[in-house]
C-alpha cells in the first residue's frame, strides 16, 4: 500500500486534487491510498515525523514561512526515498524544483490525463526499484516494508499481516527469508516478525505482542538469536525528526 500525502493552501485544490487521485487509483487498481492532507509545514512535518510516507503532493507557494521549496531541501536532508511531486501555478519553479529529487511538476489548473500519466511513471518506478518494498511471493503485488507486521506459515501458505490488510501467497518460506531487510526476524519455525511492530516480549510466556495487539510465538529455537537482533538493531529515535512545530510557522 502506497501512503500518499498532499499538502497545499487552497482547501478547493486539494479537494479536487484527492478526488483525482482517488479516481485514477480506483480505474487501474493501484495499491495506494491518500492517508493525509494539510495545509500548512507545521501540520506536514508533524505527521512526517510520526508516519511514514510514500508520495507527496507539495504546493511550491504555501503562504507559510517556510515555501514548498524550503520543505523539498529539508525532506532531502532527511530522506532521499520520498517521492515529491510539486504543484503549482508557476512554471518558472520548474527547474529549481528538480534540484529536490523531484519526481514531477504538475501544473495548475490540473488534467487528469497528465496526472494519471505521472501515477503511472510512478508506479512504474517502484516497480523498477523497489527498495523499502517487499514483494509478494512471486506475484507482481509490492507492500511497503514498514506496513507488514508479521508474515505467517500455514503449510505451504503464506500470509503477509500488514497495519491495513492481509495478502497470501505461495512460496518457500526460507526463500522469502533470505530477501528481506534486517528488520524482519524469525521468532518460529512458521513466523517472521517486523521487530519495528513489537510493542512487547513475554518471556514468561514466549510471546511477542504486536502494534495492532496480534500476538506471535517464540519458538525456543529462535528466541536467542531474536533477543539478539532486537538489542542489537538501531530504532529511529528523535534525531529523525525534520524540525519543530515553530519553524515552519508564518511570520
Amino acid at each position: 500500500m502506497l501512503n500518499f500525502v498532499l499538502c497545499d493552501d487552497n482547501k478547493n485544490i486539494l479537494d479536487k486534487l484527492s478526488q483525482m487521485l482517488e479516481n485514477i487509483f480506483l480505474q487501474n487498481d493501484y495499491n495506494a491510498k491518500i492517508t493525509y492532507t494539510c495545509d500548512n509545514a507545521a501540520d506536514l512535518f508533524n505527521y512526517l515525523n510520526e508516519n511514514n510516507i510514500d508520495v507527496l503532493f507539495l504546493d511550491i507557494n504555501l503562504k507559510n514561512k517556510l515555501t514548498g521549496l524550503d520543505i523539498a531541501e529539508r525532506i532531502r536532508k532527511k530522506n532521499k526515498n520520498i517521492y515529491i511531486i510539486f504543484i503549482t501555478g508557476h512554471l518558472e519553479y520548474a527547474l529549481v524544483a528538480y534540484k529536490y529529487k523531484t519526481f514531477d511538476y504538475i501544473p495548475k489548473p490540473f488534467v487528469s490525463e497528465r496526472l494519471e500519466l505521472t501515477i503511472s511513471r510512478l508506479f512504474d518506478d517502484i516497480k523498477s526499484s523497489v527498495s523499502n518494498f517487499i514483494k509478494v511471493g512471486n506475484s507482481q503485488m509490492l507492500i511497503r516494508e514498514s506496513d507488514v507486521l508479521y508474515i505467517k506459515k500455514n503449510n505451504m501458505k503464506l500470509t503477509y499481516h500488514t497495519q491495513f490488510q492481509d495478502y497470501s501467497s505461495y512460496i518457500a518460506f526460507n526463500k522469502i527469508e533470505k530477501t528481506l531487510p534486517g528488520n524482519f526476524v524469525r521468532c518460529h519455525k512458521s513466523y517472521i516478525v517486523n521487530i519495528n511492530c513489537i510493542n512487547k516480549i513475554d518471556n514468561m510466556k514466549n510471546c511477542i505482542y504486536l502494534s495492532n495487539n496480534d500476538v506471535c510465538p517464540i519458538g525456543p529455537k529462535y528466541k536467542n538469536n531474536l533477543l539478539e537482533v532486537i538489542n542489537n538493531y538501531e530504532y529511529n529515535t528523535k534525531d529523525n525528526e525534520y524540525f519543530n512545530e515553530s519553524e515552519c510557522r508564518a511570520n
